[in-house]
């Protein structure tokens, strides 16, 4: 994030993340949240400071294009339908190994320089005290859900 007129200091990185998880058993039958999901935790900030996500991708494992729901909660033990809030989705590619990155997140306040076509940046901030799940849009488990990471780091 960049400075602003008052000279508040820039967002800076106290230490990176990554993490990627299994999506085969992680569902939940729909976007809204139902009582009987197994959404999977990617992101615990909920004891953390809050962070930057500046990739969220997914890594197809079959050749079925997968829905995946993220969501944001308050909660890191499970995905409540009163603590949590529907954020974005992202489709897995129908090539086995392929990544699709979530192209919708965020725009930031970012400067960015005055070439190409894009004006912004994008990035997922993700506030202190609150946590992001994946579900796979469905009511079954499978055995070729893609895989689906973050990077960014937390400040």
């Amino acid at each position: 994030m960049a400075s602003t007129a008052t000279n508040k200091q820039p967002l800076l990185i106290d230490r990176v993340l990554h993490y990627v998880v299994n999506t085969d058993t992680a569902k939940n039958d729909g976007q809204d949240i139902v009582g009987t999901n197994s959404a999977l935790l990617l992101v615990d900030g909920t004891t953390q400071d809050g962070a930057i996500l500046e990739d969220i991708y997914s890594i197809a494992r079959g050749n079925v294009a997968y829905k995946v729901n993220l969501y944001v909660s308050s909660a890191s033990d499970y995905l409540r339908p009163q603590q949590a809030a529907f954020v974005g989705s992202i489709t897995s590619a129908t090539t086995k190994g392929n990544i699709v990155r979530w192209e919708e997140m965020p725009k930031t306040l970012t400067p960015v320089p005055a070439v190409g076509t894009t004006p912004y940046n994008r990035a997922f901030y993700l506030p202190k005290g609150l946590a992001l799940w994946v579900a796979r849009e469905s009511a079954d488990d499978v055995n070729d859900g893609p895989l689906i990471g973050t990077q960014g780091g937390w400040f």
